[in-house]
């Protein structure tokens, strides 16, 4: 995928977001639409999955949202975006919802499977990806995760086959 593809289907993924967001807060939910600054894998004894690096400020009030107690995120949705050519650059939105509240968090990602190979390989043999939302702020080491126990759902299907093999 060229940059220009890889820019225009991450744009996608951003826009995709905010509508879905709107729709949401249009229906009565508080809908928090996160704007990763980068997405990495992390494939350690301290955690694995993806780390999704955030503002400070996003990352403080998603970290208060959560730690409330009142919210408690039970499910999620997948929005995958199948590239526009034959490439190693995927995009993704998760959208982490509490229902009871009717909270949602929206989780763009962008990610290149060469580099994200052991987290795949790890998250489909343990059927769990991680998402570690975090900032770069040097004072805070902490992060708030969000499970999916399906990772198939950010990759293409020849993929999962080949990596599950």
């Amino acid at each position: 995928m060229t940059t220009d593809a890889a820019d225009s289907q991450w744009t996608a993924v951003l826009e995709d977001a905010t509508a879905i967001a709107e729709e949401y807060q249009e229906n009565g939910w508080d809908a928090i639409v996160l704007e990763p600054d980068a997405v990495s894998p992390v494939d350690g004894e301290e955690r694995t999955g993806f780390d999704v690096e955030v503002s400070p400020d996003e990352y403080e009030f998603l970290e208060r949202l959560i730690e409330s107690s009142e919210v408690t995120v039970t499910t999620a949705d997948v929005y995958y975006r199948p590239p526009e050519s034959d490439t190693e650059q995927r995009v993704a939105l998760a959208v982490e919802r509490d229902d009871e509240t009717e909270t949602a968090v929206f989780v763009p990602l962008k990610y290149d499977l060469d580099d994200s190979r052991a987290v795949f390989e790890t998250a489909l043999r343990a059927e769990e990806l991680l998402l570690h939302v975090t900032t770069a702020t040097p004072a805070d080491d902490g992060w708030v995760s969000f499970s999916h126990d399906d990772p198939s759902l950010f990759l293409e299907e020849s993929d999962v086959r080949e990596w599950s093999q």
